[in-house]
């Protein structure tokens, strides 16, 4: 029991250690999002584009009217699982992709933000809260890491570099990533379902 506590206590030593290697990425994939989202908050979006965010909501709303909590619940993991997955791992394409979603998600979740907040006030937003403070920076984590895996073309000993950083990544991702979207999961569900 006690080489198996070791194991893991080394373990996340280990991936908080590399997590304080990569704070500039994730920081720039956090101001990434912010400006974004702050964009989609303040800024009137062309016709064009509201319209296929709502249209986008209005099926996602659609499709899950009738789930179960177990089913809204998984539906919810999975769907944060793989936008977190593919942003870290699809980020070694010279972190591109991490940057979109970054970029993305921040002005989605502004503009849908600005939308609740003209329909139902600013109270909506503390619904947003508790499980933003799980689900963001395990999104922000991903990106962020998927970032510095695409700069491997700045090393000089690129095979070393992405190996490494790609052991770093996968494990991280699950014993940090899936933790955090596990725990956002679990109160988006019960906030939908019994507030």
């Amino acid at each position: 029991m006690k080489i198996k506590k070791d194991f893991f206590k080394k373990q996340y030593s280990n991936c908080f250690k590399y997590l304080g290697e990569s704070w500039k990425p994730i920081l720039y994939i956090f101001v990434i999002f912010v400006v974004f989202g702050l964009i989609g908050f303040f800024v009137p979006a062309p016709s064009t584009i509201s319209s296929a965010i709502l249209s986008y909501i209005n099926q996602l709303l659609e499709k899950t009217q009738d789930y179960g909590f177990s089913k809204m619940l998984f539906y919810i993991f999975f769907n944060n699982l793989k936008t977190s997955f593919f942003g870290l791992f699809i980020g070694i394409l010279f972190g591109v992709f991490s940057i979109f979603t970054a970029l993305g998600n921040g002005y989605v979740l502004g503009f849908v933000a600005s939308k609740s907040v003209m329909a139902k006030g600013s109270i909506v937003l503390f619904r947003i809260f508790p499980h933003g403070i799980f689900e963001l920076p395990a999104v922000f984590i991903s990106l962020g890491l998927g970032l510095r895996l695409g700069s491997f073309f700045l090393s000089e000993n690129k095979s070393k570099f992405i190996k490494e950083n790609l052991g770093n990544s996968l494990r991280t991702f699950l014993l940090v990533v899936i933790p955090l979207l596990i725990i956002a999961a679990i109160i988006e569900t019960i906030l939908i379902f019994f507030t």
